[in-house]
């Protein structure tokens, strides 16, 4: 038996266990492009799963390493330098160039549309639906230059808005904030919304957080509004519009496990988020080399579409009957903008709807 007939036996008995798996290989002959798209999208993933472990573990290592004087150098600066992401953090634009990002944007591919101009002199408070397993669009959108914000709004800033506990672990709170990442708190939405301070300024809140990517499932927009005030208290208190912001698309780059609110799962999900302010996902992609399984997203199409702005009157002492007028009107407008924009991004929109909870 020569090699020829060896590689031909072996690639026979390969398929063979693939078909048995149900492992579908991606083919050998795609462009580099192609491939630099896939390992954009694989290092993307990668730094969203496990980059804070990476970060603390390098930390760590660092500190028992004979560079361990460097270590205490970081943490003095950090201690000194933590309440930066209240106060409008430190964006660095040379990051959110990045070629990654670009390759990142065409995986999907990523796309960023307006339906309404912006007012440079006035500040705006992106309220950003669906949330996602990880918020794959937004992140484009607003924490990268990828799909040419400043272009799409001229003379417009942006930053991305994330919990605060990420500006706590070591070197990984420092990309986040060169990508322009500020945290979620009161404190610091006032802070980035003050026309005393900035002009020209949105600021992208992905308001039903991680609670909401527990609903995140393929074909289905499962959003939480209805109690999330928080940010209409902020709209008022600041006087910036409110901009209703909808990344279609968004559910349908994983395909997460199962987790019907009554389940075992759903409960261990909840508990662990209400502990951590995290949701455990098991984000179910596709792999480097195969489309079958693994972390990778899936090649899905999203769209972020930035609706009409509403004008919110500055009100530093709201009642609660006041705060849940402007709710029920931001709501009316979300739910406009996804009936009007449905049908030029989703395949199947007579069959979906807007669920608010």
């Amino acid at each position: 038996m020569d090699w020829h007939q060896i590689l031909r036996l072996f690639s026979t008995w390969f398929q063979t266990i693939s078909d048995v798996l149900g492992v579908q290989w991606a083919p050998t002959n795609l462009p580099m492009n192609r491939r630099l798209q896939t390992l954009a999208a694989t290092g993307w993933i990668c730094l969203v799963l496990f980059g804070e472990a990476l970060a603390i573990y390098l930390a760590i290592q660092l500190l028992y390493s004979s560079y361990w004087f460097l270590g205490i150098l970081y943490a003095v600066w950090m201690l000194n330098d933590i309440e930066i992401c209240q106060r409008g953090g430190r964006k660095f634009e040379w990051v959110r160039n990045w070629s990654w990002w670009r390759y990142y944007r065409d995986y999907f591919p990523i796309k960023l549309v307006k339906t309404a101009e912006l007012d440079p002199s006035k500040n705006y408070l992106f309220a950003c639906f669906p949330h996602g397993v990880v918020s794959s669009g937004a992140f484009g959108a607003f924490a990268t230059n990828a799909l040419d914000f400043y272009k799409v709004f001229p003379g417009m800033t942006c930053n991305m808005i994330t919990l605060g506990g990420h500006f706590l672990v070591p070197f990984f709170r420092d990309l986040i904030l060169a990508l322009g990442g500020c945290s979620s708190s009161r404190e610091s939405l006032l802070h980035l919304l003050d026309l005393k301070k900035y002009q020209g300024k949105c600021v992208a809140l992905i308001v039903g957080g991680a609670a909401e990517a527990l609903d995140s499932h393929p074909g289905e927009y499962k959003v939480i509004l209805s109690r999330r005030k928080g940010f209409i208290r902020v709209a008022m208190l600041s006087g910036a519009p409110l901009v209703p912001v909808f990344s279609f698309g968004e559910t349908d780059v994983f395909r997460p496990l199962n987790n019907p609110e009554d389940g075992l799962l759903r409960r261990f999900q909840e508990k662990v988020r209400q502990i951590t302010g995290i949701s455990p996902m098991f984000p179910i992609g596709r792999g480097v080399f195969q489309y079958s399984f693994g972390v990778v997203p899936l090649r899905s199409p999203i769209t972020t579409v930035v609706g009409t702005p509403l004008e919110v009157k500055k009100n530093l002492d709201p009642s609660q009957e006041e705060v849940d007028a402007v709710h029920a009107e931001f709501t009316q407008k979300l739910v406009e903008l996804f009936d009007k924009e449905k049908a030029k991004y989703l395949p199947n929109h007579k069959n979906v709807k807007l669920v608010i909870t």
